[in-house]
């Protein structure tokens, strides 16, 4: 499948080479996803038309990885190990991608996939210290280890499920190796306060989104159209499920030129 490049992009693509290419730096984001009325719906933000990467996007909660997310022990679920053999990197790469994956969904969010134990998860984050922690966390206060030793909290790795790996083209001034992750809003949680990079935030059903990406009347980058279709097609029920099925391998989408338009192509065909 193409992808027509969008307008933001393409001074990116003109000024290419120009400029060394970037080392993609390691990041994670997460579909948080819910049942609805309308089936199945996605918690997505519209990042600023100022921000400089994916401005006027909408995209999952995510970030890239900080040093400090190698940091955390409290984790319950699948180990690092075992992430490491499902995203193909080691140990501490994994470690720093769920733990990234978990920290970013809380600070964007309010969503924490954290508990006292391996069987329970925290029931209620609107509280004002919990939301006074995610202002802490984004601003580099103090890491989600520390958080979570504050809280005698645990990160549930279990909570969360692999589902693709995506690593920004060549062009981009800026590049992320970034593992795609896929949960559920658990019980009793309610998403909090919009975060300081997006001006709109909210629940929405894959079906509506993807029909006014389709319109152009909004802005998504590829993988992250890709991943509302794919998701489009299970319940939040069943998501974790579907994801441990999934095979990951990475994509690197590449420009191609047809008829003088420019479009993001990929050698994988089932993409």
């Amino acid at each position: 499948m193409r992808y027509p490049i969008p307008e933001s992009l393409r001074e990116h693509v003109v000024d290419a080479e120009k400029r060394e290419v970037p080392v993609p730096r390691d990041a994670a984001t997460i579909a948080l996803v819910r049942d609805g009325d309308s089936g199945i719906e996605a918690y997505l933000m519209r990042r600023h038309s100022t921000m400089e990467f994916a401005a006027g996007m909408y995209v999952f909660p995510g970030g890239k990885v900080q040093e400090s997310d190698q940091l955390v022990d409290a984790w319950v679920g699948p180990s690092p190990e075992v992430w490491a053999e499902r995203f193909g990197c080691d140990a501490d790469t994994a470690r720093g991608l769920v733990v990234a994956a978990v920290r970013e969904t809380f600070e964007e969010s309010g969503i924490l996939l954290a508990g006292p134990d391996a069987d329970t998860i925290v029931a209620d984050t609107s509280a004002p210290k919990m939301q006074a922690a995610r202002i802490a966390l984004e601003e580099g206060e103090y890491g989600f280890a520390e958080f979570l030793d504050r809280g005698d909290l645990v990160l549930r790795a279990d909570l969360v499920g692999g589902w693709s790996h995506w690593i920004t083209p060549p062009f981009e001034p800026r590049r992320y190796d970034t593992r795609f992750f896929v949960a559920a809003l658990p019980e009793g949680q309610v998403v909090g306060e919009l975060p300081g990079e997006a001006d709109r935030a909210a629940w929405m059903p894959l079906a509506r989104v993807l029909e006014a990406v389709d319109a152009g009347t909004a802005m998504m980058l590829p993988p992250t159209v890709h991943t509302c279709r794919q998701l489009s097609e299970f319940t939040a029920a069943d998501i974790l499920a579907a994801s441990a099925e999934r095979e990951i391998t990475p994509i690197e989408p590449r420009i191609v030129e047809v008829d003088g338009e420019l479009f993001l192509d990929n050698f994988l065909e089932e993409w």
